[in-house]
């Protein structure tokens, strides 16, 4: 089996992705379904898939879960919702009674967005993270480099909650640095309730003229900083397209692992992680 840890969907004549703008991204402002995921991924020779959210708005969750009811290429869904509000413990169990809601396996947040860089460590949403670590459920941390030393400083803070660092947590690849987003990870990593997803790469370098050797460096300080065990695998679908096609994306993390780590990082991890 392999398993793509992060992809999304949208329908724009649903909701607006505002994030979609300008002329870079204008490529990607059209909607994409599990249709059109489907015979990409199963080409590609995955096999689950984890759907990831989007938007911050409260509807989008309950119909990502209807889709994973529908459709078995889904095996999981990490949502949205609103980690500082005071009833947030009893709206992840309302989640989790609608239909699909077995494939709640995550909460995310866009924290990339977010102007105060310690947001994580916010009172309210402290709070909100102990109900998602007593909901049983991982989070998703989506952030830029400058966040991740807040992220390691959560992580710490709740050592019962599993934190799943996407992309990498957005190296500057195009640029060539490593510093400071490479000591940042690792300090992250040094925490045994964390996980990363070899994701969002190709679109953080240079997206029309990328190599595997581009990624490299990034790929083996997180190879070297959480281990096989504790890396996933994710496309980062429809959102790599900007850079390259589904298999490019599958065949670069292929050749930017070894042989004998990639049963762990294209399907153990994410299937431990996601209770797939």
């Amino acid at each position: 089996m392999t398993v793509d840890a992060h992809h999304h969907v949208w329908d724009l004549s649903v909701r607006d992705q505002d994030w979609i703008t300008g002329d870079e991204l204008r490529p990607i402002r059209r909607n994409f379904s599990v249709a059109d995921l489907e015979p990409e991924a199963r080409a590609a020779g995955v096999d689950r898939t984890v759907l990831v959210q989007t938007v911050t708005v409260p509807d989008e969750t309950p119909e990502f879960l209807a889709l994973a009811a529908a459709h078995d290429l889904i095996g999981a869904v990490v949502g949205w919702t609103d980690l500082t509000r005071p009833d947030v413990a009893d709206e992840l169990a309302r989640l989790r009674e609608l239909p699909g809601g077995d494939h709640l396996k995550g909460i995310r947040h866009q924290v990339q967005g977010e102007p105060d860089p310690e947001w994580l460590l916010r009172p309210d949403v402290r709070r909100g993270l102990a109900a998602v670590a007593d909901a049983g459920l991982v989070y998703d941390l989506v952030v830029l480099p400058h966040q991740l030393p807040a992220c390691a400083k959560a992580a710490a803070d709740h050592p019962d909650l599993t934190f799943v660092l996407d992309h990498l947590g957005k190296p500057p690849i195009a640029s060539g640095r490593q510093e400071p987003w490479a000591s940042a990870v690792r300090t992250l990593a040094a925490l045994p309730n964390t996980v990363c997803k070899i994701s969002g790469m190709v679109t953080e370098a240079d997206p029309r003229f990328w190599t595997v050797d581009d990624l490299r460096p990034y790929a083996d300080t997180v190879l070297e900083a959480f281990g096989p065990d504790r890396l996933m695998f994710g496309s980062d679908w429809p959102v790599c397209t900007l850079a390259a096609t589904y298999g490019e994306v599958l065949w670069a993390a292929r050749e930017l692992t070894d042989a004998s780590d990639r049963s762990r990082i294209f399907e153990a991890t994410a299937t431990r992680v996601y209770d797939l």
